[in-house]
């Protein structure tokens, strides 16, 4: 067991460190995006199933509270949290827009997507770009292995260089924290 945890352990580690040095450039543009959506009074909405839900609602709750430091609240959305609109669209519309529809509601020109997802093929993820790219939204993609077809749509991709679903969603993890250090920094000082 302490031979596979130390696995466990190294290809996590190997994927995050690969994650970061292939990402810099990406990363860099999605801090100053953020920082500038943020002082002009726009939001910054994040979206995905599954696990990347539980991410969205974690990085978006980095942003409205605080990461390290006290500074003011900064308007962030996971579009995953709201159990009466998504069950609502995804009866009457299907689930593929549960997404689309809702930023369709709530965003504005200048607002940023965050969209997560393993593969980069979530459906309603990549109907959510669709729509976010009508209203002039920037849409960023988290993914992992070659991007998929939301690596390829997104204005920023963020790719997360690994097959492996777990290691990509914990390199994910880290690089959203190290975003929202990176952001924090910035209205804390």
């Amino acid at each position: 067991m302490k031979q596979r945890l130390q696995k466990i352990l190294e290809d996590s580690i190997s994927a995050q460190k690969q994650a970061f040095e292939s990402n810099f450039e990406a990363v860099d543009k999605l801090v100053a995006a953020m920082i500038k959506a943020f002082e002009s009074g726009h939001r910054v909405f994040f979206c995905g199933n599954g696990g990347s839900a539980a991410d969205s609602q974690h990085i978006a709750a980095e942003f409205i509270g605080r990461f390290q430091k006290e500074r003011k609240a900064l308007p962030a959305i996971a579009l995953t949290t709201d159990t009466s609109v998504l069950t609502c669209l995804a009866n009457d519309y299907g689930y593929d827009v549960v997404f689309s529809r809702q930023l369709e509601g709530l965003a504005h020109p200048g607002d940023i997507l965050v969209g997560l997802s393993t593969s980069g093929k979530s459906v309603n993820v990549l109907k959510a770009f669709e729509k976010a790219r009508q209203m002039r939204v920037l849409t960023v993609a988290l993914t992992g292995h070659d991007g998929g077809p939301m690596g390829k749509m997104a204005d920023i991709s963020i790719i997360v260089p690994s097959k492996v679903t777990a290691r990509i969603q914990e390199a994910h993890i880290i690089l959203a924290h190290a975003i929202c250090e990176l952001v924090e920094e910035h209205f804390a000082a």
